[in-house]
């Protein structure tokens, strides 16, 4: 029986103004192998409201620094259980979307583990996301880009 470490988790849809959206590359430090694409963003501090924990990351991982309140509300929503590390978690985690003209990422902010499991980072188009067959979290990212760009101001 699996045991499952429970996460609350902020992620953060950066998009620039070709629709581009940012994603970091990374691995599993337990199976070196397992290579995937990922939006900024993780885990939430205890007592941590998303949005503060959205600004947090956001500036740890990408340099951008922007309040909560800035960020507005989640747009999108859901339950996710992974293995990272040899722990395997179950994750509540919110996304919100963030509009940039363009961003310089710096990733200097990183934490130890980051610094060790990100290998880099790439703006994606859609049409991009849609052609590749890397592995990529959220699994569903091109219908959730599809449906928040296309109504960024309602929850999707």
């Amino acid at each position: 029986m699996t045991v499952y470490t429970p996460r609350r988790a902020a992620r953060v849809l950066l998009v620039d103004a070709d629709d581009r959206v940012l994603l970091f590359a990374g691995f599993d430090p337990a199976r070196p192998e397992h290579r995937y694409w990922f939006t900024p963003g993780g885990g939430l501090d205890p007592d941590e409201s998303p949005a503060a924990g959205a600004a947090r990351e956001l500036a740890e991982e990408t340099g951008l620094r922007l309040t909560p309140a800035e960020l507005g509300e989640p747009v999108w929503q859901d339950r996710i259980e992974y293995p990272f590390d040899g722990v395997w978690y179950r994750q509540e985690q919110e996304f919100f979307l963030v509009r940039v003209p363009s961003w310089e990422v710096d990733t200097a902010g990183f934490n130890d583990v980051e610094q060790t499991s990100v290998t880099g980072h790439r703006w994606w188009s859609a049409a991009e996301l849609a052609a590749s067959d890397e592995l990529r979290y959220p699994v569903d990212l091109v219908a959730i880009l599809s449906r928040v760009l296309a109504a960024p101001d309602e929850p999707a």
